[in-house]
């Protein structure tokens, strides 16, 4: 278990009707991890918001490995995977553990930045993809991509 960046309880709220963790409460989680490492990084929700950008998914893939139950306590590692030089579009790795070690879940996120006013993709600032870039975790398999050519 490396790289942990967030660390909760399950909720009653997070309970099915098969009275174990509902799914996407496992995707909630993975969020709130990939937010804690950001901010980490001085990437917080209000220095995204004044540089007017945010992060987006484009990909999101869940894989269950074990049953989670109400009050357990979940740990979730972050690591990049892969990303481009620029940071313009990057992929992420979560593990999910119950507290006893159990790795419950893997999630992979494909995602970039968007434009909050414009609505399009962007990238982030040039003084800010240096932190990204030395300061995010990074998987034994991580590929640098390079961008895209039409």
């Amino acid at each position: 278990m490396n790289n942990i960046v967030f660390e909760g309880p399950v909720l009653w709220s997070q309970i099915d009707a098969n009275v174990h963790m509902r799914h996407s409460a496992y995707a909630d989680f993975g969020a709130q991890a990939r937010l804690e490492l950001l901010d980490k990084i001085g990437l917080n929700m209000e220095r995204l918001e004044a540089l007017g950008v945010g992060p987006i998914l484009f990909r999101e893939e869940l894989m269950y490995l074990r049953e989670v139950r109400i009050n357990d306590v979940i740990r979730v590692s972050v690591e990049l995977t892969k990303c481009r030089p620029d940071v313009s579009r990057w992929s992420f790795r979560h593990e999910l553990f119950r507290k006893d070690g159990i790795k419950v879940a893997i999630i992979n996120v494909d995602g970039a930045w968007i434009d909050m006013e414009k609505r399009k993709l962007t990238t982030l600032p040039e003084s800010v993809i240096p932190s990204f870039l030395e300061n995010i975790p990074r998987s034994t398999d991580f590929i640098m991509e390079e961008p895209k050519t039409v």
